[in-house]
């Protein structure tokens, strides 16, 4: 077969105007009754025809095959029980099948995890690769998936019969927790709720209830049971300040899918609502006003001052009437509402009979059960006076020689301070501080020396007693950094961390385990005063797999592990007797909050070609072939259009006739119709 194409001798409008002139000589001839008009006529449609120069156009072509394009789902949820051979095995039978049918092109298009947990793209995927198909050799597209799209509602426009298959069983149950409400941050001794829910998926057993547990910062668990399917408040209280991690978990059970939407991790920063501190000061100095504009710089301290104003060996004669003085409540402060303080502070403060003895009892008694005593030192507590005379004296670090050193001195950050979080990197540049003019010589009987003085005696010592702290700093010249004396010091940060740590900050603590996430994965980091390297990091992933990360020394006491990945999930790690858990992402990624497979997101694509949806578990699909707006699926079969596309190779052009042969037949013609006319004249 070909097609007769025209290339004109000349002009069209030259051809019409001849064609015209012969229409005007038939009809002369006829009026004239010539005999020979009609062999005329041919012969000069014979001429026109060549005029037209009409062609024949072949071209040579070859079949191209039909497209079928598989999009398979290899997002996480896929990983579940079985899936991946179902996955496998319907890929490989419906490539089977379609190359059955010969003169078939089968593409197969992966589609991963969405990055920033977006979830399953097929749509994006599918789109993508029908982008290189002409729609008029597309037969079918079929998805091989749980069902479980989040990018369905975007529009695409296929133009041929859709399919589903469907992984999964039937029988298929699973387990979710979700965190509907968490603050950002919970103030300290006061409740804390939290809104969880435990919800069943699929078909699950008929189980009322739910044990849940809560951790915080790896601790021991806090167990609470919640009703199936119900949003429940849990009340709980924030242990410290700082930033809280928060494991919740429900147990595993028999059956279910999978544990990884059966956990949650929570950050939550514990704040307090006032932190009142106790300030207790002896005889005025220079650095009591330090202290207290220090102290009364943050709008979050309520201040308690007790100082002396005049001692008790003082006399002025002045009678007891006449004196407008109240009587200040000691025995309020220091047994009845000590423990309602969060600090206490005793600066230069030594004993004068205004504290009894039972006061200073009480407060070490403070300490024990998780209060904090700050002590800055001057020569009162190198007498017979000293505080360390007292019942107190049993929690304090360092024991007082009776000297104290009346020269300069320059405090030095000592070998455990370069590890210890409060002392660590105040000195960046290493250039050293303003001297100090006083030191107390004390020695070390428990604790840590963070700073050192004259000939690296101690001059400030932390330690723990019981669930409590305390802290000793052996001068009562700090203020001399605040009034910038030879260049001063960080007497504010320096103050600051103390503050912190003894109030037990998570980010002061010299024994730490911490995570956080980076732009590549996590970033575990272990703060240690001991000068060895700490047991290699055991981290467990989200799929459960367990591997061993090996510690990188980046300052003194501070080693770091990093670890690159893009795999989202609860992690956790663990080296010697420290714990912590972490999420990159969210703790349950997009991919579980729905586990069950369904082809409900699907179904309006797959209706718009009428394809069909079949689970994988009632056996494989056959493939067969149906017209375009017949169904294109029924029991136990799936169908593909024939598209019997093709491509053209080359392309002939030749003449319908020779010139010759017009010349030939028109000179014929009219030599037939002369001889007709001469024979009847």
């Amino acid at each position: 077969m070909g097609t007769v194409l025209f290339d004109p001798l000349i002009p069209w409008a030259g051809i019409w105007v001849f064609a015209g002139a012969v229409v005007l000589a038939t009809a002369f001839s006829i009026w004239r009754r010539l005999a020979g008009w009609p062999l005329r006529l041919i012969a000069a449609c014979v001429v026109v025809l060549a005029l037209v120069n009409p062609s024949l156009k072949q071209d040579q072509t070859s079949p191209l095959p039909d497209i079928a394009v598989i999009v398979v789902d290899e997002t996480s949820s896929q990983t579940i029980k079985g899936r991946p051979d179902q996955t496998r095995q319907a890929v490989e039978n419906l490539q089977s099948n379609l190359a059955a049918r010969g003169n078939m092109d089968v593409r197969i298009v992966s589609a991963a995890d969405a990055e920033l947990d977006g979830g399953t793209r097929l749509i994006d995927a599918l789109d993508q690769e029908l982008s290189t198909v002409p729609s008029d050799r597309l037969a079918g597209v079929f998805f091989v998936t749980d069902g479980i799209v989040h990018d369905a509602a975007r529009p695409v426009s296929v133009a041929a019969p859709t399919h589903v298959l469907l992984t999964g069983e039937p029988d298929d149950w699973d387990r979710r927790l979700v965190v509907e409400n968490a603050p950002a941050f919970g103030i300290l001794d006061e409740p804390l709720s939290l809104t969880i829910r435990v919800e069943d998926q699929g078909a699950a057993p008929d189980i009322e209830t739910a044990r849940v547990e809560i951790a915080i910062d790896g601790g021991p668990p806090q167990p609470f049971t919640l009703a199936v399917g119900q949003d429940a408040q849990v009340t709980l209280q924030l242990p410290h300040g700082g930033m809280n991690v928060l494991q919740v978990s429900t147990p595993t059970m028999d059956g279910e899918l999978t544990d990884r939407n059966n956990a949650a991790v929570l950050r939550i920063n514990g704040v307090r609502d006032r932190l009142r501190v106790l300030l207790v000061s002896g005889e005025p100095h220079a650095g009591t006003r330090t202290w207290r504009n220090l102290l009364k710089s943050d709008a979050s301290v309520d201040l308690v001052h007790f100082t002396i104003l005049k001692p008790p060996g003082k006399q002025e004669g002045v009678p007891i009437n006449e004196l407008s003085l109240i009587s200040f409540p000691t025995r309020e402060l220091f047994l009845d509402k000590i423990d309602e303080f969060d600090l206490i502070v005793f600066d230069r403060y030594k004993r004068l009979g205004l504290l009894q003895s039972a006061y200073f009892s009480n407060i070490a008694r403070y300490v024990r059960d998780g209060g904090a005593v700050l002590i800055a030192a001057g020569p009162d507590y190198a007498t017979v006076d000293s505080i360390y005379r007292s019942g107190l004296g049993d929690v304090l670090p360092g024991v007082p020689t009776a000297r104290v050193f009346e020269q300069p001195i320059t405090p030095t950050v000592s070998d455990v301070g370069d590890r210890h979080p409060v002392t660590q990197g105040l000195d960046p540049e290493g250039q050293g501080w303003g001297r100090w003019m006083r030191q107390v010589d004390v020695q070390v009987s428990s604790g840590d020396v963070l700073m050192t003085g004259l000939d690296d005696r101690p001059l400030l010592i932390l330690d723990r007693v019981g669930d409590g702290r305390v802290a000793l700093l052996a001068s009562d010249h700090a203020w001399l950094w605040d009034r910038g004396f030879e260049g001063g010091g960080p007497q504010r940060e320096l103050l600051r961390r103390l503050a912190h740590w003894m109030m037990k900050e998570p980010e002061l603590e010299e024994e730490a385990l911490v995570a956080n996430e980076t732009d590549t994965g996590l970033m575990f980091t272990r703060r240690t005063l001991d000068a060895d390297p700490p047991d290699p990091l055991t981290l467990t992933e989200p799929d459960g797999t367990e591997r061993t990360v090996d510690w990188a020394e980046v300052a003194p006491g501070r080693f770091e592990a990093e670890i690159t990945t893009d795999v989202l999930g609860l992690y956790r790690g663990v080296t010697g007797d420290y714990e912590t858990v972490t999420a990159l992402g969210p703790a349950a990624p997009r991919e579980y909050r729905q586990t069950i497979a369904s082809g409900d997101d699907l179904a309006a694509l797959v209706g718009q070609r009428q394809g069909g949806i079949i689970n994988l578990s009632d056996g494989f699909p056959r493939v067969r072939t149906v017209r375009d707006g017949r169904p294109a699926a029924g029991r136990g079969w799936l169908g593909v259009y024939r598209r019997d596309a093709t491509v053209t190779e080359s392309t002939t052009l030749s003449a319908l006739l020779p010139a010759w042969v017009y010349l030939l037949l028109a000179a014929g013609l009219v030599t037939l119709a002369w001889v007709r006319e001469g024979r009847r004249a």
